[in-house]
């Protein structure tokens, strides 16, 4: 299923169990992008499929389900940009950027966002313009990523900035959890109108083998536990689950991820 942003062509490539590997194409241009490209095998696919050729990698973190494949398609391509955070500890980068960077693509500038928590090297890439986050797993459709080497207060001041982007931005994470988030968010918010429509749609979507994503940041206000901190329903479910009473959005947080882990 593609989604067309303006000029911008964008398409999920499948790989691995649920990942999802995002094509940026311009509709007039021979060439085509990909963000955290962990499997090789199905970009080259892909490439033939759409005629066209591979012109630079964007990279979100370092987890080899994002960079596994990018060694291979430099060999395959050619020499490539590749951008990546620059903190990162993957070492096959060409371009190290940062907060208040900017990478242009097909004439779209995506501004360079520091979300850590997931990993400490963990962007995103941002276009106000066409409202567009490539988010990789910090948040996902209902859930965010597990918190392995930042801290759940990193986590959610990260997951925070994010929510601050304007409602109608379509977020592009990297895999296909939205069923398990889901069914983990009626857990904790089950009389959430907003999410158990939601969750019926996903269901509807998934039945026929379709991709949930993107999803818009108007919805994840309305339905993510992990953004919804300071709901009273909310609270009071990771208060439940705690059996303590929280003191602060962040407390609340590490709760809900805490439960998650092990839901």
């Amino acid at each position: 299923m593609q989604s067309t942003t303006s000029d911008l062509i964008i398409t999920p490539i499948p790989a691995f169990d649920d990942n999802y590997i995002w094509c940026i194409e311009e509709a007039h241009s021979d060439s085509f992008i990909v963000v955290d490209p962990g499997d090789a095998q199905v970009v080259i696919a892909h490439a033939l499929q759409i005629q066209k050729k591979l012109s630079a990698i964007l990279v979100t973190h370092h987890h080899a389900d994002h960079t596994g494949g990018i060694a291979a398609l430099a060999n395959h391509f050619g020499e490539l940009p590749i951008y990546g955070p620059v903190n990162s500890p993957y070492p096959g980068l060409t371009h190290h950027i940062k907060e208040g960077d900017t990478v242009d693509v097909f004439g779209v500038a995506f501004n360079v966002m520091e979300i850590p928590g997931h990993t400490l090297d963990h962007i995103a890439y941002y276009n106000n313009q066409q409202s567009l986050l490539f988010c990789g797993d910090t948040l996902f459709l209902a859930g965010c990523g597990r918190v392995f080497e930042g801290t759940p207060e990193q986590m959610h001041h990260s997951l925070n900035k994010i929510m601050a982007l304007p409602a109608m931005t379509k977020a592009y994470p990297t895999h296909e959890y939205s069923l398990a988030n889901l069914e983990f968010a009626m857990a904790v918010d089950g009389n959430n109108e907003a999410l158990k429509l939601a969750q019926k749609m996903c269901k509807e979507i998934r039945a026929e083998d379709q991709v949930t994503l993107p999803t818009r940041l108007a919805q994840e206000s309305a339905i993510n536990p992990f953004v919804r901190t300071h709901d009273k329903a909310v609270i009071a479910s990771a208060e439940r689950y705690k059996n303590q009473d929280l003191q602060s959005p962040s407390d609340v947080f590490a709760a809900l991820r805490q439960w998650k882990n092990s839901f």
